[in-house]
């Protein structure tokens, strides 16, 4: 039985891996995939999107989403992931051959769900979450009928743009706080667990070894990503975020989670897109979110690795 998802993105290079996961593992069925002003414009990431659809043969439709948050100004994490939002270098980047569909994400995503059984689709969020916002919004009745949620955002003791925020979260936190405080199934996967999806030296050599164009354009991003990560935020090894969420509903024995109240906090001067974590009791009973806690190191690139072999 695979597990059909909706990957909402903005390429990006952690999300360009999460594409190739989701698209190369059998146990997952991509039903599409949506696009969101994030690390780039939403121009860009959405180009980027079908640079990585090209490259691997991804053969679901695309959609481009919002361009902005719901109140706050644009910002773009052009310290991370370049003037295109997938800079690259030793490899040239092809031009794209999938089309962009003329049907608005947030149509989609809400189509999509409403047109399936409840309990079957998964929404897989690796950006700014205000395409999820909008759409539960529009039609609130896919509250109730998506399967779950598993996002890549936030931290319960970490934060990347500011002290205590993380980037998709920071960015638009009105959109976060609607998704936090619907009653779906979430899981957050914050920068608490994708901190430890480094790709080392020793991880970026298996997929040179698959001697495959996807493998190569893995190597490039890593390689790119690497240095970007080491001038921004001083990592030796950079933190692969995004296909951690994927890899979650492809075993769920990837990462331990802890059940805990979430919320977004938006109003405080030093604080706002702080994701709050309640770890002060065990959870009550009708809490529905949960935070990713330690990751499975080995078993997690083996599944990107096999991922990227089987794509070829």
């Amino acid at each position: 039985m695979t597990t059909k998802i909706i990957l909402d993105c903005d390429p990006g290079h952690d999300d360009a891996v999460a594409m190739l996961l989701a698209h190369g593992n059998p146990e997952i069925e991509l039903l599409g995939i949506t696009t969101v002003g994030g690390n780039q414009t939403l121009e860009k990431v959405t180009h980027n999107a079908q640079v990585v659809a090209t490259i691997a043969g991804i053969d679901v439709p695309i959609y481009a989403g919002v361009t902005r948050p719901l109140v706050r100004p644009v910002e773009v994490a052009e310290d991370i992931h370049g003037d295109t939002g997938m800079e690259i270098h030793n490899y040239e980047l092809p031009e794209p051959t999938v089309q962009v569909q003329d049907t608005h994400a947030v149509d989609f995503i809400i189509d999509t769900i409403m047109s399936h059984e409840p309990g079957t689709v998964a929404l897989v969020p690796t950006g700014a979450l205000t395409n999820i916002a909008l759409a539960v919004r529009k039609e609130p009745r896919i509250a109730e009928r998506v399967k779950e949620v598993v996002l890549m955002g936030g931290g319960y003791h970490v934060g990347n743009w500011t002290a205590v925020a993380e980037f998709n979260i920071k960015i638009d936190p009105e959109a976060a706080h609607i998704v936090f405080n619907e009653k779906w199934p979430l899981t957050m996967v914050g920068l608490d667990l994708t901190h430890q999806a480094l790709a080392t030296p020793e991880i970026e050599k298996k997929f040179a070894a698959l001697g495959t164009e996807t493998g190569d354009f893995v190597v490039a991003l890593f390689d790119a990503f690497r240095k970007n990560y080491q001038d921004a935020q001083g990592f030796d090894d950079p933190p692969v975020h995004d296909p951690c969420a994927v890899a979650y509903l492809i075993d769920r024995e990837v990462f331990t989670t802890r059940k805990t109240p979430l919320d977004v906090e938006l109003y405080g001067a030093l604080t706002t897109g702080m994701t709050v974590a309640d770890f002060r009791a065990p959870a009550p009973d009708d809490c529905t979110t949960q935070v990713a806690v330690d990751l499975d190191f080995d078993k997690f690139w083996n599944m990107v690795v096999d991922a990227v072999k089987r794509i070829g």
